[in-house]
């Protein structure tokens, strides 16, 4: 049996395009995906009708949980006026009540012989396993559970590893990646003698055509400061965003477009964000 399990999409379609011809020439023999079909990408409601259109079974992820909340208006009321929140305004309205539904229908996880799917943790959407999760709190992770292999992602970092006797595989993303290269990534698992033996791949796609999305769909002026830095992420495929909001956070800085140029005079892309964080506060 052979498994192709993505996740992290974000509204990529071109990422996902190339992937899926990738799979395909695989010969797996099913689809998985692992959530956050949505979110940071302007191509949301593409992604999700390309995953229902296909049949692959999916789970939800964080940013199916955080663009239902603003459907619904479930969210502080100064979220709809304040810039930094304009993205995600833009992108829940880019879905429609089909879009809706269906992600809303979403379970948490998904299990195989041997293998159980979650988008962070399995206590969480929200939480995330990536190179920096000590042994520990792995164990705490894979605690009780029945399947020899935990497949998840959320963190935009791949990664393979084993803690007494249970591999834990991070999928990475196929849309967003955080480990400094930009190809689509992805998991193919084989089980071969009771036992998954994954390739974690990596597969070029358009993404030039994929950034010109965020201005043609309206996204990189509609979405303010937030879009513009979700941008900036899938070219250098580092984490921006949070560094951004962190660095605000700490100087008491507004988070808007005007504190652009003052952000990247400080933050090198691909730069530790403990470092960067306690290099300010060293900082005269």
């Amino acid at each position: 049996m052979r498994l192709a399990i993505l996740s992290d999409i974000h509204g990529n379609v071109p990422a996902l395009e190339a992937v899926h011809r990738d799979l395909l020439a695989q010969g797996v023999d099913e689809v998985l995906v692992a959530g956050d079909l949505v979110g940071r990408g302007p191509e949301g409601g593409a992604v999700v009708d390309y995953v229902r259109q296909q049949g692959w079974p999916a789970l939800k992820g964080n940013h199916e949980d955080y663009l239902l909340s603003f459907r619904r208006r479930q969210v502080p009321q100064e979220w709809w006026t304040l810039d930094e929140w304009a993205a995600a305004r833009w992108l829940a309205g880019q879905l429609d009540d089909q879009d809706e539904a269906f992600i809303d229908a979403l379970p948490f996880s998904l299990e195989r012989p041997g293998l159980e799917v979650v988008h962070g943790t399995p206590a969480s959407n929200r939480q995330g396993i990536g190179p920096w999760t000590d042994d520990a709190t792995l164990r705490r992770h894979v605690a009780g559970l029945d399947a020899s292999t935990l497949v998840c992602a959320h963190t935009h970092r791949p990664l393979i590893k084993i803690v007494d006797g249970t591999q834990i595989v991070n999928v990475g993303s196929v849309g967003l990646p955080f480990n400094r290269d930009w190809r689509a990534q992805y998991g193919l698992f084989t089980r071969r003698a009771d036992t998954w033996h994954v390739e974690l791949r990596r597969v070029s796609y358009d993404r030039d055509r994929f950034l010109a999305i965020y201005h043609s769909s309206g996204f990189l002026e509609a979405g303010g400061i937030t879009a513009r830095l979700l941008r900036m992420e899938v070219e250098h495929a580092t984490p921006i965003l949070v560094p951004f909001l962190s660095w605000t956070e700490a100087g008491g800085i507004a988070k808007d477009v005007d504190a652009l140029d003052e952000f990247l005079r400080v933050f090198e892309p691909g730069q530790s964000l403990r470092l960067f964080m306690r290099g300010l506060a060293k900082a005269p």
